[in-house]
């Protein structure tokens, strides 16, 4: 089992600054794509979640002066 270890963003930052540059541009390369990746994967598991709830029927069709309509009510 690994020991983790509590590191503050303080010292997170101090670390990457002491960093070469080409290693810094890496890194945000890196934490960039993780970001993209990540929200890919949201959106597919929301795109799933919709699909389903359509084929259950749980979706409403109509306008947006209907959804404007039952909002207000």
């Amino acid at each position: 089992m690994s020991n983790q270890q509590t590191v503050t963003f303080q010292e997170v930052l101090d670390i990457i600054e002491s960093l070469p540059e080409y290693q810094q541009e890496d890194l945000i390369d890196i934490i960039r794509h993780r970001l993209i990746a990540h929200r890919q994967e949201l959106l597919a598991e929301s795109i799933r979640e919709a699909k389903e709830e359509y084929t259950r029927g749980e979706v409403k069709k109509g306008i947006v002066d209907d959804l404007m309509r039952e909002l207000s009510e």
